[in-house]
């Protein structure tokens, strides 16, 4: 083998050498920059990554809701279970299990998306629809939602003076 041929061939594993360090470095480097973005990852962005998934919901005062994930607000979320609709407050949730690996940030969910807890409950307003109200103290309540202000809902019981329920003690709207 001529000098040449060896230099080139040293060169060859030395560029080699470096590439594959390289690869090792930019690795590590991308494996420290995921760990370091994923903080700015929230559980309504795998939430809105999970619509269409099967997932089972751990509820405070509820406890476990399965079913498919139709759609997420903001806030809440919107899960189809056997015969029944669930509207799960998102603050309520202890675990998901079945969620996407995936995420989609704020910046990339529709409008729909942004709507709060009050537009979904105004819907059952609307379709008058009886229901039971899951409190995060674990009461339940039977009744129609008839209006809904800010931060609450008022409900109309089967028998009874209608109530005003404030959003922050809900902890999911199980529609029959």
């Amino acid at each position: 083998m001529r000098w040449d041929e060896q230099l080139f061939e040293l060169f060859d594993d030395l560029e080699g050498q470096a590439s594959a360090l390289y690869d090792v470095e930019r690795g590590a480097e991308l494996v420290d920059r995921s760990r370091a973005e994923y903080h700015h990852v929230v559980l309504a962005g795998r939430l809105v990554a999970s619509v269409g998934s099967v997932v089972a919901l751990e509820v405070a005062g509820v406890g476990r809701v399965e079913g498919t994930l139709r759609r997420t607000g903001d806030g809440w979320c919107l899960l189809r279970g056997h015969q029944q609709d669930w509207i799960v407050r998102t603050a309520r949730i202890h675990v998901v299990h079945g969620a996407s690996e995936r995420s989609v940030p704020e910046v990339a969910w529709s409008r729909l998306q942004k709507l709060g807890l009050g537009s979904a409950l105004r819907r059952l307003a609307e379709s008058q629809a009886r229901c039971l109200l899951h409190l995060a103290d674990g009461a339940q309540h039977e009744a129609v939602v008839r209006r809904v202000g800010q931060d609450f809902v008022e409900v109309e019981p089967p028998a009874g003076a209608r109530l005003l329920v404030a959003f922050d003690g809900i902890a999911a709207v199980q529609s029959r």
